[in-house]
């Protein structure tokens, strides 16, 4: 068989970097459950674990049925338990829910470079004292991320631990910055039953196997370190955001075993409240459709202490009404590209040179034989699977035709090289223009997945590919990821999602050994996952400026300050079947501006009692909110609005003919300061504010509508306090009662 370059047309849109993830079993193999009981009643944990136990006791009969039943006691954040019998009599029995992980230029990109003592890092002091809780896959401590060079003294309420376990010696691999780490996996063993890991290889300890941890929370506060080379794609400083923050590192995600056990999820939360965290960065989403009762428990056991929760919008675009991590108390993050590409040229044997994207150090490949396997079939291997196929079939490298283009795999000897469907038909047409020599009968010289090529040895098509280089700003635009998970929101569509987007595509940061794509122990990941962590540091800025900010006020600082066009002035553009200019669906209140947002003017800010007339607006029972908060709450007898709840966004999803709305502003900026409103209204929606701020939206359309979006500023001349506005007009209600 000939030396031979495949060209092979992917149908699937995206190809998501180390993130093929699957959900173990389904709705109706489950045995955990939560048991879900509010606000715990005593302040001992030992105190509150009896009080499980005794509560299972008198129902299953016996201590060793406790013993047996039992997964986890959740003490600290909130009062509950996970077991793995039926319950009949209890507030709320949640399915036990499986999560899956979502998975440098990118701080530079954003304006965060340290740059002089006037910069946002130095004035934050590089986030020292503040501590983030990164919920994933765990930690590959050998990293030179983690060095704690330069750290002060731990702060001193840190109440957390590192756990020793598998290849992890918590008195070695922890340090000043690396300050926790525990793994929780008993939800996901109750669920699958025991693994095993001949198998499933996996550490029964912190440490990371896969890398997908290591990367997000190297990428949350990794050190710096300069002089690092990723495949010969030129020297740099490897950067992480906040240098100067703690870690700590729960390990509630088995990525070689497909998913993160809901109850372990929980419990590391729990734990990561008890131990101190300043903020919570969950790079995990569960799958649609969602529990709502899920977003009560992180309400309980975070965001009511103070302490601001970051999570992934998930994987799943760019198809509508796939946003995960929809609760208004959490701050959900879209994925964006950077401002780099790594263009690759492919030459032709007609001396036509095209320009592709790839991650290849190199050397140049001379021209090859070029083939097209064909096949009959329309459904297509993922690329990966392919690009195995092929190098086992001893092929050079292949081209992909696919949309979009900018997911790379990187590889030092085998090149990837992407094409969008149009290049990819050109190539197709030299193919077929290149005619075989009749006298040859064609060869099979590879077959997988029934796919087929042939090849002659006369007078064949060939190529020749480049070696990738690395371009940075212009000409490269800014879009939100085809994978991207997108709005409406189909628990509450009254309420916008994503919140923010952030660069979560080609991101290199530290990662495993193990991981097949690591050089030297860098690799380049994405997906919402990689996005995260960026939002994550960026709020480490914002606690270390504002100590005293709620995480409302904190995520209003994010969505009100974003760009709405890359940091270069173009218009941000959103990937898909079709691009398009993307809008609040796509990335909320646009890409993060971490320097504008730490000097917001304004802010919406909310308190318990905003949160609790949203529970009251989305049906929840007086009992259930009473044993949320701790206390006996009883709501209002006029039910309350869910577009009254003071976001920072607008989002009415059914208006008919005219809605009223409020929303209150916070000064955090200079006394005596003037605004004044500017409205930019949807398309046939008319809107006014009055110096109360309440909102009047009337609409001009007489049939129902797709979305429209707007915005609503208020501007000093220095601080602009943008909000979006998405409206849909319902003239025919899509409910009625037929009496």
């Amino acid at each position: 068989m000939g030396q031979t370059i495949i060209l092979v047309a992917i149908i699937l849109t995206v190809v998501m970097n180390a993130q093929s993830t699957f959900v173990v079993g389904d709705a109706a193999e489950r045995k955990v459950y939560v048991v879900y009981l509010g606000e715990k009643e005593h302040d001992d944990p030992a105190s509150v674990t009896e009080y499980h136990h005794q509560m299972l006791w008198s129902l299953l009969g016996s201590k060793e049925s406790v013993h047996d039943s039992i997964v986890y006691s959740y003490r600290h954040g909130f009062s509950g338990f996970a077991f793995r019998t039926e319950l009949p009599e209890v507030v709320h029995v949640i399915p036990n829910t499986l999560y899956e992980l979502t998975t440098t230029r990118t701080w530079d990109c954003l304006g965060l470079s340290p740059g002089t003592s006037k910069s946002l890092l130095h004035k934050a002091n590089m986030g020292r004292k503040i501590i983030v809780g990164v919920i994933d896959t765990g930690v590959w401590p050998e990293s030179e991320m983690y060095n704690d060079k330069g750290y002060g003294p731990i702060p001193s309420r840190w109440k957390g631990s590192c756990e020793s376990g598998e290849l992890f010696n918590g008195l070695i691999h922890c340090n000043k910055k690396l300050i926790g780490a525990k793994y929780f996996v008993d939800g996901l063993v109750a669920e699958i039953g025991d693994f095993d890991r001949t198998e499933n290889p996996e550490y029964a300890s912190p440490r990371d196997f896969n890398g997908h941890g290591t990367h997000v929370s190297s990428t949350i506060g990794g050190s710096f370190l300069p002089d690092v080379s990723y495949l010969g794609l030129g020297r740099g400083t490897v950067k992480g955001g906040e240098p100067g923050v703690h870690l700590a590192i729960y390990k509630a995600c088995w990525l070689q075993l497909g998913s993160c056990s809901g109850a372990d999820v929980l419990k590391a939360i729990d734990e990561a409240i008890h131990d101190g965290v300043d903020i919570l960065s969950l790079s995990l989403r569960s799958k649609v459709p969602l529990y709502s009762e899920t977003d009560v428990r992180e309400l309980t056991s975070a965001v009511a202490k103070g302490i601001p929760v970051v999570a992934a919008a998930g994987n799943d675009g760019p198809s509508a009404q796939t946003i995960s991590n929809v609760a208004p108390w959490i701050l959900t993050v879209a994925a964006t590209t950077l401002d780099r590409s790594f263009p690759t040229a492919i030459t032709l044997g007609n001396n036509i040179t095209i320009l592709g994207q790839a991650i290849f150090a190199g050397p140049e490949l001379g021209f090859s034989d070029l083939a097209y396997p064909q096949s009959g079939e329309t459904s297509v291997t993922p690329a990966v699977d392919d690009i195995i196929a092929v190098r086992n079939a001893g092929g050079l490298g292949v081209i992909i035709a696919r949309n979009p283009t900018h997911l790379l795999l990187p590889s030092r000897n085998f090149p990837s090289v992407a094409v969008d469907f149009e290049l990819g038909t050109d190539i197709l047409f030299y193919l077929r223009s290149t005619r075989y020599h009749s006298s040859h009968s064609p060869k099979t010289f590879m077959n997988y997945h029934n796919i087929f090529g042939f090849f002659s040895l006369a007078r064949s098509p060939i190529v020749k590919i480049g070696d990738s280089r690395t371009l940075v700003a212009r000409p490269v635009a800014t879009k939100v990821a085809t994978f991207s998970s997108r709005r409406p929101n189909s628990i509450s569509p009254a309420i916008l999602m994503p919140d923010i987007a952030a660069p979560g595509v080609n991101i290199l940061a530290a990662t495993s050994l193990n991981d097949s794509f690591s050089v030297n122990g860098f690799s380049m990941k994405s997906g919402t996952s990689m996005a995260t962590p960026v939002v994550s540091g960026i709020v480490v800025l914002l606690k270390s400026l504002h100590p005293h900010w709620s995480p409302s006020a904190i995520k209003s600082a994010i969505v009100t300050t974003a760009w709405k066009t890359d940091p270069s002035g173009e218009p941000i553009f959103a990937d898909g079947s079709s691009r398009k200019l993307a809008d609040p669906f796509d990335y909320g209140g646009g890409l993060v501006n971490p320097e504008k947002a730490a000097r917001p003017g304004l802010v919406y800010d909310m308190a318990t009692h905003d949160y609790v007339l949203y529970l009251c607006a989305a049906d929840y029972s007086d009992m259930s909110i009473s044993r949320v908060l701790g206390k006996a709450t009883v709501c209002p007898t006029t039910k309350p609005s869910v577009l009254d709840l003071n976001l920072p966004s607008i989002t009415i999803p059914n208006l008919r003919d005219e809605v009223t709305l409020t929303r209150t502003l916070t000064n955090v900026g200079p006394f005596n300061s003037v605004y004044k409103v500017v409205i930019n209204p949807p398309t046939g929606v008319n809107e006014s504010t009055k110096l109360s701020f309440t909102v009047r939206a009337t609409t001009t359309h007489r049939v129902n509508t797709g979305c429209y979006f707007g915005s609503l500023t208020w501007s000093d001349n220095i601080h602009n306090v943008a909000i979006p506005l998405s409206v849909r007009t319902q003239i025919l209600p899509r409910y009625y009662d037929e009496n």
